[in-house]
């Protein structure tokens, strides 16, 4: 090899930095940006924007299972529920201060979720997939069943966080700040995962499972902590969804909860991390354009555009994304 050719190479490096350098640059902008929002606007858009973010933290969970770790699910919405009753519950019969539910709540998540996680391994595909909304389908059920406990067809009303004093904050931006924490905190978790020795096995996994198990990777350890973490991430966002709403029912976790997750996982990008964000601002604002496009049928609105956004976007609006940003030119 030529001294000329070994010049060459050496910029390579450099061009990674500057791709790193630029992504760190637009997250902090993009954080600062959430943190400016709540200030100019109006409380039904901060409530909005709230629940953008609950949903992120319940499709990030999704996606480390579906596109990290490449199982099926029809049933997160029960890991949802899961959180948000074990919140309403702690707080209403226990009166449990709220910050110290997030952790109860995830970890009780963890635990259903790996120990479905563990049988439901046995399976893949649409077998899986079956098997997950079964548990979609009859926790509503099972909760009205309860109803000492859970509160039944009625439900729980419970308190929302109040601001302290101190911060001179309004009900609703607390609640934003509380979720937006979580939501950092979460995608801060799962962006540490994915670059360790873990994130890598559930890559090698979603993308051959014979090859993976060839190069010494548990299948079935991983799958089940996928499963497990997975529920986890649920279950943190349906603890924080009580804190919003202040109100929880069976009715709310219905199945739709969990097909329309998955969906909005889907359309936003699967295997990114920019999607589930772009996911959570379609589960939360198509719906209701869809309400208003036609109150008849919102259901054939809302399929129709998600079909449209696929057929335009095959690879979900985080693929879309990176395609329009890399035809930009950039200056060496």
């Amino acid at each position: 090899m030529s001294l000329d050719s070994k010049v060459e190479v050496k910029p390579a490096p450099v061009k990674q930095r500057r791709r790193f350098d630029r992504r760190w640059a637009g997250l902090a902008l993009l954080l600062a940006a959430a943190v400016y929002a709540p200030f100019q606007l109006v409380p039904f858009h901060v409530f909005q924007l709230t629940m953008v973010l609950v949903y992120a933290v319940a499709l990030l969970g999704l996606n480390l299972l579906v596109g990290h770790a490449g199982q099926i699910s029809l049933g997160h919405g029960a890991f949802f529920a899961v959180g948000a009753y074990a919140a309403a519950i702690l707080m209403d019969g226990w009166a449990l201060p709220y910050p110290l539910t997030l952790p109860i709540a995830a970890a009780v998540a963890f635990v259903l979720g790996y120990a479905l996680g563990v049988p439901a391994m046995r399976l893949r595909g649409l077998y899986l997939a079956l098997v997950t909304l079964a548990i979609a389908i009859f926790l509503g059920p099972l909760l009205k069943r309860f109803e000492g406990v859970t509160g039944g067809s009625m439900g729980l009303t419970l308190p929302k966080p109040a601001p302290p004093a101190w911060s001179g904050l309004a009900e609703d931006q607390w609640l934003y700040f509380l979720t937006l924490a979580v939501a950092v905190a979460s995608f801060l978790l799962v962006a540490a995962l994915l670059r360790s020795r873990v994130g890598r096995a559930l890559h090698a996994v979603r993308d051959n499972e014979t090859a993976a198990e060839v190069m010494g990777v548990r299948l079935s350890f991983y799958k089940t902590l996928a499963f497990a973490w997975s529920a986890m991430l649920a279950g943190a966002a349906g603890c924080v969804y009580t804190w919003v709403i202040g109100f929880v029912s069976p009715d709310s976790f219905t199945v739709n909860l969990s097909i329309t997750l998955l969906a909005g996982l889907v359309v936003g990008g699967l295997g990114s991390l920019a999607g589930p964000v772009l996911g959570a601002l379609f589960v939360q604002f198509v719906p209701g354009i869809a309400q208003d496009v036609n109150d008849a049928a919102p259901g054939v609105i809302f399929g129709l555009l998600i079909i449209a956004v696929m057929y335009v976007a095959p690879t979900g609006l985080a693929g879309l994304a990176g395609r329009l940003i890399r035809k930009i030119p950039r200056k060496e």
